[in-house]
């Protein structure tokens, strides 16, 4: 017996279809939730890039301090703590009890922190701010890696070809690196910036795969103020160990005189110290805000988009150098995201792997 084919949707089908899921989609969680979801995903998008320029608008304008720039990244640490402190006062949320194998998990999770933010300090003191964060778009490939090998998370079709043509973007910026190489900066230091940035987005990405392990085998459940918890201690300790180097290294003496001589001012200086701060911060918990409020998924696409944004107000905003084999690196690089984030969509939705290239 022949099988009859169901008739093919018309594209006012499927637009309708479209539409009312997502109708039904916002109509599942109250408005509240969609406010707080947009907040976070703006903080992403906004914040994480304007941290990034300030990172290398430091280095521009006469600042010489890898440890300082450091230290920025995590000196915002008691921020997360102005929403988790009045959450154990007016909800459920009670503080997690900490024993030895989890203090001793954040202190491993906080040191990691510390040594990765210094490896991107020393990236961006060497490279233009759109070619860094191209760089660290790798952070995917190696959260990928490490998450299989260490929470098993899954590994398809997609996410091959995903960390194969992020992989190709990157070679494409090494081949044409001395387009972009700063006429005061020497071939090994744009060497070296090129290495610190790939090594800090591999321990990045071990980051990512031994904090979802902390949460797997030490933490129950993962709740909003939990994971907010895990970020305040990993983000304090980060703090400590860093603190300790600037001291050791005898900087914050030096942010005196760096001051003084900062392209606009002692102002000028402090206000890209001060920013740099709250924009690290803000980004973080933007980033967890949308993992907890929407998916792994969502927290891609955002990634995705905040890659070209970072890029494109390097070049507006800095000057960056853009030419043909960095757009091309650039467009690479976004549809390796968009391989990824089909990927992170197939797992989720327990569907059979397929190809995106």
């Amino acid at each position: 017996m022949e099988e009859t084919k169901a008739p093919s949707k018309s594209v006012h089908d499927i637009i309708t279809s479209y539409k009312n899921m997502f109708v039904e989609t916002y109509k599942s969680k109250p408005v509240s939730h969609w406010i707080l979801l947009l907040i976070s995903s703006l903080g992403m998008l906004i914040a994480f890039p304007a941290s990034s320029l300030l990172s290398r608008l430091y280095f521009s304008n006469g600042g010489k301090s890898k440890w300082i720039i450091s230290w920025v990244s995590v000196a915002g640490w008691p921020i997360p703590l102005f929403i988790l402190i009045p959450m154990y006062f007016f909800s459920n949320a009670s503080p997690t009890p900490l024993n030895l194998k989890l203090a001793l998990s954040y202190v491993g999770l906080g040191f990691l922190s510390a040594a990765d933010n210094l490896m991107y300090a020393y990236a961006y003191a060497y490279l233009p701010a759109s070619t860094a964060s191209l760089l660290a778009s790798t952070v995917l490939i190696f959260s990928a890696i490490f998450g299989y090998f260490i929470v098993n998370n899954k590994i398809n079709i997609s996410t091959i070809n995903a960390i194969v043509v992020i992989t190709a973007a990157m070679v494409i910026i090494a081949l044409d690196s001395d387009s972009d190489r700063f006429s005061y900066i020497t071939d090994t230091q744009y060497a070296l910036g090129f290495m610190w940035d790939i090594l800090g987005s591999a321990l990045h990405g071990l980051i990512f795969a031994l904090s979802e392990l902390v949460f797997i085998k030490l933490l129950e459940g993962r709740s909003f103020h939990v994971v907010l918890e895990q970020q305040v201690a990993v983000s304090f300790l980060a703090f400590v160990f860093t603190t300790i180097g600037v001291v050791a290294n005898n900087d914050f003496n030096g942010m005196t005189s760096e001051a003084k001589s900062f392209i606009g001012g002692e102002h000028a200086y402090y206000m890209v110290i001060v920013w740099g701060i709250i924009t690290f911060q803000l980004g973080v918990l933007g980033s967890t805000a949308v993992l907890y409020l929407s998916s792994t998924v969502l927290a891609g696409v955002l990634n995705s988009i905040r890659v070209p944004l970072t890029s494109i107000a390097a070049v507006v905003l800095m000057h960056d150098p853009m030419n043909g084999f960095k757009i091309l690196s650039l467009i690479v690089t976004f549809w390796g995201f968009s391989c990824y984030i089909y990927a992170s969509y197939q797992v989720s939705h327990v569907s059979s792997p397929s190809s995106c290239g």
